[in-house]
């Protein structure tokens, strides 16, 4: 039986009230639920000294109270366990069985016992009989023996072909045997053995305890690919990608107990509603959903700060796919960098395409430079209302992931290295960061699958 130290077991008593489950705990380390509850009941009741690895040996008078308050209080043998500062039912359970059969001189002490009590015939000491020769066994005998001896070849085969290590380890005996099973007789395969069947159950459910090993190693690999910025949600949508089908709920498990979690922060809107003013028309009317490509565009700018100086990005979003065409990055908000992404933005159009294009009332957007350009496209020019940032919502939402899973999980020594990252992350949120709402691909593999079915 393992031995657990005192300080182990108060620790881990402490991590179950410190609002976590038993079963959680126990899954975590290993253990029996039971046996983890049954330390917490013994410090609960006992306090440390209840946690104590007891060898006493208890006197007849002690174990008959212990029965008889079993039976007249209808005590369960772990609850009496409790109760009574035991070391374990298994103790009262043999108490129980000798007083059935002996009545109060069976619960002396062993040795008391035997001097007191006659050996019965069946208590006789065990002398293994002598085997008789080959030639005085009876065909079964002899089909049993070669039943063995198969088993017991199998089974040191079988020991040599695991992994190294000590042959006479519990833990590598009751693998081999679990690999066998199928082929022979447990009895058998425990005997060649040599290991008691509690051992080998024991040994095996150990061997099982972290059945989902493969998949969390699966899980964190997704996790730290993309560098904590996802949550169970999207890692059970890349697994699925991969053709393993896994409940969402499983993952989030599995990500609890290895203590993985989404580094991104929750976004909160903050929208301030001046006087309104409209300068165009608001044609997009928060519909953030697109047909095809190039119906309706969005864009926006927003600032980033790295020691004292300042670094500006303008992008232009599809809301077809979320997919960012064009953008510019820029350490003074001027118009040469909204025009500069417009001109990019419009190698993306087809002949026939006339999308809506959608912003705040923003000083750039209100040049007339800037409705020059998109008339020359015939694009339709749209604005949000004067202090309503909801209007451009999913331009806000992109910005706000971009912070959150790139700009605040970092740290920039310079804009210019800031920069680089914004591209990089950019390529990244474009062709790799998969979105749920996009049936779990990327805004680039979307629009492929779609264009070429």
């Amino acid at each position: 039986m393992t031995k657990y130290d005192l300080a182990l077991k108060q620790a881990l008593i402490e991590e179950c009230l410190s609002a976590r489950s038993v079963h959680e705990v126990a899954l975590r380390h290993s253990l029996s639920a039971s046996l983890l509850r049954r330390w917490i009941k013994g410090y609960e009741q006992h306090g440390a000294a209840g946690l104590a690895t007891k060898y006493s040996h208890y006197d007849a008078q002690f174990k008959l109270k212990v029965l008889q308050c079993i039976e007249q209080d209808g005590l369960s043998a772990q609850q009496a366990c409790i109760q009574f500062d035991i070391r374990g039912p298994s103790s009262i359970r043999q108490w129980k069985r000798l007083y059935d059969e002996g009545g109060l001189e069976a619960l002396h002490p062993h040795r008391a016992r035997e001097s007191s009590m006659p050996r019965k015939a069946s208590e006789q000491p065990n002398v293994s009989p002598a085997k008789p020769a080959d030639a005085e066994l009876t065909p079964k005998q002899m089909l049993e023996e070669l039943e063995y001896l198969r088993a017991e070849n199998a089974y040191l085969k079988k020991l040599d072909a695991l992994p190294s290590g000590s042959t006479h380890c519990a833990t590598k005996k009751a693998q081999a045997v679990q690999g066998l099973r199928h082929e022979h007789r447990l009895a058998l395969l425990l005997r060649a053995a040599g290991l008691a069947r509690s051992t080998f159950y024991y040994q095996s459910k150990a061997l099982v305890a972290d059945k989902h090993a493969a998949l969390k190693e699966r899980i964190k690999s997704v996790y730290h690919r993309h560098k904590g910025r996802y949550g169970y949600r999207r890692i059970t949508a890349v697994l699925g990608c991969h053709g393993e089908v896994i409940n969402h709920k499983k993952v989030q498990r599995l990500m609890q107990l290895m203590d993985l979690k989404s580094l991104v922060k929750v976004k909160k809107y903050r929208s301030y509603r001046g006087s309104e003013g409209l300068v165009a028309s608001d044609l997009l009317k928060r519909e953030f959903k697109a047909e095809a490509p190039n119906q309706k565009w969005v864009t926006d700018v927003t600032e980033f700060k790295v020691k004292g100086q300042k670094l500006f990005l303008s992008p232009v979003m599809d809301l077809y796919n979320g997919e960012i065409l064009a953008y510019q990055i820029n350490p003074r908000p001027e118009f040469k960098m909204v025009s500069a992404m417009l001109e990019q933005a419009f190698e993306r159009l087809n002949p026939d395409d006339k999308p809506i294009l959608h912003s705040d009332q923003g000083w750039q957007y209100r040049q007339p430079a800037y409705r020059h350009m998109l008339g020359r496209k015939k694009i339709q020019q749209s604005m949000s209302r004067k202090g309503n940032c909801l209007d451009n919502a999913a331009m806000e939402s992109f910005f706000g992931t971009l912070k959150s899973e790139f700009f605040y999980l970092q740290s920039f020594e310079s804009v210019e290295q800031l920069a680089s990252g914004l591209e990089d992350y950019i390529a990244y949120y474009n062709q790799e960061r998969i979105s749920l709402r996009l049936n779990g691909l990327s805004p680039v593999q979307f629009r492929t699958q779609a264009l070429n079915p």
